[in-house]
């Protein structure tokens, strides 16, 4: 399976604290829940019930994280950058995060089942991220 949405790649945010009398209570940021949640959305528009929510097997995912050039750059260098190596922020592994977290429960039961990634960083002529998902048999 293989998927695309156009938008900007992001890492997932770190957890928040807030203090509930004599409890801390950890939640997430809106705009990771809302990444997350546009990230789910694409994949469930895009596989219209062609998907296991409930397998339980081996997954291998890999992620291509394209960034699209900086508009204050002039147009030959935005055009030098396209395929060249992404190497700023957000960190491959939380772009990963980000992702993998949003697929919980709706690709697979649980990101732990993946056990083998990668995640590409490139610039483009646009920001965008592809997924694919591979479904191995467990033997």
């Amino acid at each position: 399976m293989k998927f695309s949405i156009k938008i900007k790649p992001k890492g997932k945010d770190r957890p928040r604290f807030v203090r509930r009398g004599n409890y801390v209570q950890t939640y997430t940021t809106k705009t990771t829940k809302d990444y997350e949640e546009t990230i789910k959305k694409a994949f469930l528009s895009q596989y219209k019930g062609q998907y296991d929510k409930d397998y339980d097997g081996t997954i291998k995912v890999e992620i291509w994280a394209f960034f699209e050039p900086p508009k204050s750059y002039s147009k030959k260098k935005r055009i030098e950058l396209i395929d060249m190596p992404y190497l700023k922020k957000p960190d491959s592994d939380n772009i990963a995060k980000a992702i993998c977290d949003s697929l919980n429960g709706v690709a697979w039961k649980d990101d732990s089942q993946i056990s083998d990634l990668i995640v590409h960083k490139y610039y483009d002529e646009e920001d965008m991220i592809i997924v694919e998902i591979k479904y191995e048999d467990i033997k």
